[in-house]
């Protein structure tokens, strides 16, 4: 809204013409988001606790117990301050941030019927219906990206400047796959207090950089990485960031509120996206290794206990392996953001390392 209302105003207020630039509202982006989550936090949770009164997983700690009755569904109030954020500094002219918007609100609708059924039915969906539904918004967002987006259909390597294969019409199947993999991979992740968000953070911080630097013709040519035109997203990535950080305040150990899947699905999905658009997908490989992880330690367990009745961990996904270890739930998640961070760190490191 600010963005198209500078072209109005700035011939009678200079200083509006700030409002052009992609990290003024970045930057604004994530304070809006920060502060709203801040400033309307406690009254939503208010709200969650008399409405999505939640129960602990299956397959958890024992020690989980403890954490019945607190409210869930928390990721409403992300995705609303996202939503809030974007109407207030995104270009809306932008197509490639409403084809994200998508994604963020698709993905958060199926997490919306999951949690929405484990409140009032005490399970959530199948996990076959679930993926069914993935597996139908990611076809449409592949197939708007194809037909409206036209994106480059390479596959980009880090470290490799000259290994980009051209997927073809398989381009379709590689987002669909990102896409569930990676809302997937972080609805797994999202199993202690503040473990998946103390993730996505740094990831988000990453990924809007990179779309920043995939929008501009000669920092994309002076870093040899394909220029995408994604500078808008990197607005997106500070609502996401903000709204992250803010949301944290009360998910952080010992958690008030949980983001729940309709949260964990939706900001998996919606990063996937942004990878996908900066053509950077395997480069999240690196910098979503913990989300990678925690999804590899769960099909290692499934695999090799049914192939030879013998579990490798204590107990899958791999976080709880450490907690049943002894160690204390606000120690795996500082220790894994900690691992996060430096993670993101090393995949920025080989966008120069071509």
């Amino acid at each position: 809204m600010l963005y198209h209302l500078s072209f109005v105003l700035k011939s009678y207020i200079s200083g509006m013409n700030v409002l052009h630039y992609i990290s003024v509202r970045a930057l604004g982006a994530l304070l809006t988001s920060l502060g709203g989550s801040l400033i309307f936090g406690e009254r939503f949770i208010t709200l969650a606790r008399r409405k999505f009164a939640s129960q602990p997983r299956e397959n958890t700690p024992a020690s989980h117990q403890a954490k019945q009755n607190l409210p869930t569904m928390g990721g409403i109030f992300i995705l609303g301050n996202i939503l809030a954020s974007m109407l207030i500094w995104g270009n809306l002219g932008s197509f490639k941030l409403w084809l994200c918007l998508l994604a963020l609100f698709g993905f958060g609708l199926i997490g919306l019927l999951d949690d929405w059924n484990k409140l009032k039915k005490r399970r959530g969906i199948s996990s076959g219906l679930k993926l069914v539904l993935q597996l139908a918004i990611s076809g449409l967002i592949a197939a708007i990206l194809i037909w409206w987006v036209d994106p480059s259909t390479e596959l980009f390597f880090p470290f490799f400047k000259n290994l980009h294969p051209d997927l073809g019409w398989l381009f379709l199947v590689w987002v669909v796959f990102v896409l569930v993999a990676s809302s997937n991979a972080v609805n797994l992740t999202d199993g202690l207090d503040g473990l998946a968000l103390g993730s996505l953070i740094s990831n988000f911080g990453v990924f809007a950089l990179i779309a920043y630097l995939a929008g501009h013709i000669k920092l994309a040519a002076y870093l040899q990485i394909p220029f995408a035109g994604t500078a808008e997203l990197t607005v997106l990535g500070g609502a996401l960031l903000g709204s992250s950080l803010g949301f944290l305040w009360y998910n952080s150990y010992p958690a008030q509120i949980f983001m729940g899947d309709v949260g964990s699905l939706a900001l998996g999905g919606v990063l996937g996206l942004i990878a996908i658009m900066t053509k950077q997908e395997l480069l999240f490989i690196i910098a979503g290794g913990l989300f990678v992880l925690e999804t590899i330690s769960v099909i290692v367990q499934v695999l090799v206990y049914r192939i030879w009745k013998h579990r490798v961990f204590k107990m899958a996904p791999i976080h709880h392996h450490f907690e049943l270890m002894g160690w204390p739930e606000s120690k795996i998640t500082v220790r894994f953001a900690i691992i996060s961070v430096v993670l993101g760190l090393l995949a920025l490191i080989t966008l120069k390392l071509r």
